[in-house]
């Protein structure tokens, strides 16, 4: 019995270890309410408006309202993948993502067009007769918007101009009051005002200026008969083409007298989202809020803008450049990095086939010296692409004119200068030295940018957009992959030098590590990754005392898995709703079985995924060099996985934990894609290693 005990000791231990790892992953405490002192609250929006169109000069109203209010950078995501003038409005009267706009997505949007039937002479309502359809066709979207959420919100509505009134419209079609154009009159009749400012489209400055100083105009008649107590919005409601920008917001009133804007939807400061419009307003007039009908939560005013409003306009207008940039970049980034490295991964086949010395009397030329260096080199740089370009953006390469080729050769630097140290350290090193090592400072960086702020990733190459409206803070899925990467081959190396019954522990600590910096709400805010980790950890842990994944271990580690997780999800279950991940939303829709419109949402945007990124290519590309190269006999992958067990099942472990991350996440192959992304370069190159060393017969290169 003390055998036993002694013999499973280690794996008790790693247990322990992921259950305390739950500990660090307590949700935190919701987002304080805002502070329900207004008495009217009048919405002014205009499509098209960007923090580089306002201006003391041209917009002095809007300079003054932002002087005196909190700002933010809006996002205008919408269930439209181009949100034009009538999404946004619809997005804003729902509180959810919404889609108004008939027809297919086009280059520029159309001209707003709204069917208003003005009730009789003296009557102040109208109705809107095209209301049912546009309800159906909400209806039949996974988003589950209801369009008059935001009306059915409070007893009476006022919408001023066409916008407003798409916004305003009740669920059959009923606007309370509208009119054409402001009067002062109309800006008390009732709690909440919406206001049509008009649009500002187009590339022309002189255009967007006069487009600008127009809608200001409206602003300024808003603010000469606005009400005591009336807290003002100002937002920038939507795109007109498909370039994709971020946008004005301002609140200014009653809770919002400085700052940046944020919301429980982003956990960012200084960026909310159109969703986040309609639950301010009713958290404004203390009015419920339908938590199950709107998509984000309400806004509220958080510190650390500048003192000068000129250099806070500044920040953000330079944030929607950098985000305007980033799609274009980034495509043609991981586009160019799938195609370079099957390429090398191609070069790297007759140096594999000829690595190790054949056996009896056949002749045999050895690959030379420098061309095996060489190829370590270019792995080397391969797999420190994707950390290079996180680093990248450490310098503002989207200021420049031409921002792809400043973000290529800032990228080239920073990669040039990483692969020259880190080859020149892991020269004559063991194998998988690169390996665990690379891995380790890849995680490192990102682990190192999530707890200063995820500063790098938003709106970064290698991190995610804020146009895209998915994530605003915390890991993305280019981090996720390089964590789940860093922590299994990292601790891999690491479980190397143990003996082996200890391997799982030292793989358990370093995984519950990695759990705590991607799960914590404080960090990398991202439960459905921890989840997908710990299923990785639990597989790599089982494996890494030798052999292969027999059924005995199987069941060990999934039952591990399963009791980590099990925690994870009750955690999860406890966040406020604008917290959780979509493994707790899951869930919940379970229980009030609505748990299908979560499942079509995930399932559809997989296929999407699929289909449109580059990473793709490089996970079939991948598994067809493994299948037909690598685990050949001369390939050297099945060498490195007798010789190294903990790299067998940290590989096994990155797989599982990479593809059920990006499945739960609705991003398909992409999570997967970045890890293989770093892990494949070096697998290559730890296998032209061990195959060199293969009639080594030291015990570094002959452990079983």
């Amino acid at each position: 019995m003390r055998h036993r005990l002694h013999r499973f000791t280690p794996a008790l231990l790693a247990l322990l270890v992921g259950l305390l790892g739950i500990v660090a992953l307590i949700p935190r405490p919701a987002a304080e309410p805002v502070a329900p002192a207004a008495d009217y609250v009048i919405v002014v929006g205009v499509a098209g408006l960007r923090w580089d169109d306002v201006n003391p000069d041209d917009t002095p109203t809007m300079w003054q309202l932002a002087q005196a209010g909190s700002i933010g950078a809006l996002s205008v995501r919408s269930a439209r993948r181009v949100t034009c003038a009538g999404d946004g409005w619809l997005t804003l009267g729902a509180g959810n993502f919404a889609i108004y706009t008939p027809g297919a997505v086009t280059p520029v949007c159309p001209p707003l067009s709204a069917v208003i039937e003005p009730d009789a002479q003296g009557k102040p309502g109208a109705s809107l007769p095209d209301q049912a359809d546009v309800v159906a066709r909400n209806r039949n979207l996974h988003w589950g918007a209801r369009p008059g959420a935001l009306a059915e919100g409070v007893r009476c509505t006022t919408a001023i101009g066409p916008g407003a009134a798409i916004a305003a419209a009740r669920p059959y079609g009923r606007v309370d009051r509208y009119s054409e154009s402001v009067e002062e009159s109309l800006l008390s009749a009732c709690a909440l005002t919406l206001v049509d400012a008009g649009q500002i489209e187009g590339a022309d400055a002189a255009a967007r200026a006069g487009d600008a100083r127009r809608a200001d105009a409206v602003l300024a008649s808003v603010m000469a008969g606005r009400p005591e107590r009336a807290l003002v919005v100002l937002a920038g409601l939507s795109d007109l083409d498909a370039t994709g920008r971020l946008h004005v917001a301002i609140a200014q009133g009653p809770g919002y007298t400085g700052g940046w804007l944020t919301s429980p939807s982003t956990s960012r400061p200084g960026y909310v989202q159109v969703v986040d419009l309609a639950p301010s307003a009713l958290a404004a007039l203390d009015r419920p809020i339908p938590g199950k009908l709107f998509a984000g939560g309400a806004a509220s005013m958080t510190g650390g803008r500048p003192a000068d409003l000129a250099a806070a306009v500044d920040d953000l207008a330079d944030a929607d450049r950098e985000a305007s940039i980033q799609r274009r970049v980034g495509s043609n980034f991981f586009t160019g990095l799938v195609v370079a490295e099957l390429l090398i991964f191609l070069a790297a086949v007759p140096l594999l086939h000829r690595a190790r010395r054949p056996g009896g009397p056949q002749s045999y030329t050895p690959t030379p010296a420098w061309l095996r260096r060489a190829a370590e080199v270019l792995l080397l740089a391969a797999s420190l692409a994707v950390p290079a370009a996180l680093v990248a953006d450490l310098l503002p390469w989207w200021r420049w004119s031409s921002p792809g080729l400043m973000f290529g050769g800032v990228t080239l630097g920073v990669l040039a200068v990483a692969t020259f140290v880190l080859a020149y350290i892991t020269a004559r090193s063991r194998a998988i030295a690169p390996l665990g090592g690379v891995a380790t400072l890849a995680a490192l960086a990102v682990a190192f940018d999530v707890l200063t702020g995820s500063r790098l990733q938003l709106n970064g190459v290698a991190g995610y957009s804020a146009l895209v409206g998915g994530r605003y803070a915390g890991v993305g899925v280019i981090g996720l992959g390089l964590l789940v990467t860093g922590v299994l081959l990292g601790g891999a190396a690491l479980a190397q030098r143990f003996e082996r019954r200890w391997r799982p522990f030292v793989i358990a600590v370093v995984g519950a590590v990695g759990m705590v910096v991607i799960g914590s709400p404080y960090l990398g805010a991202d439960a459905s990754g921890a989840v997908a980790l710990t299923a990785g950890v639990c597989i790599a842990a089982a494996m890494a005392v030798g052999g292969w994944l027999t059924i005995t271990r199987l069941l060990w580690a999934f039952g591990a898995a399963l009791v980590v997780t099990a925690g994870f999800a009750v955690l999860d279950l406890f966040r406020p709703e604008e917290q959780r991940s979509s493994v707790g939303r899951l869930l919940v829709r379970t229980l009030d079985g609505t748990a299908g419109f979560i499942a079509r949402r995930i399932g559809e945007a997989n296929v999407v995924t699929t289909v449109t990124s580059p990473l793709t290519v490089l996970v079939l590309g991948s598994l067809l060099y493994a299948t037909f190269v690598l685990l050949r006999d001369w390939g050297g992958l099945r060498r490195l996985l007798g010789v190294f067990p903990p790299v067998r099942g940290a590989l096994a472990g990155l797989v599982v934990a990479s593809l059920l991350a990006g499945l739960v996440e609705g991003v398909s192959l992409n999570v997967l894609g970045a890890a293989l992304a770093t892990a494949l370069p070096l697998v290559v190159l730890a296998c032209l290693r061990v195959l060199d060393h293969a009639d080594d017969k030291s015990s570094e290169w002959s452990e079983a």
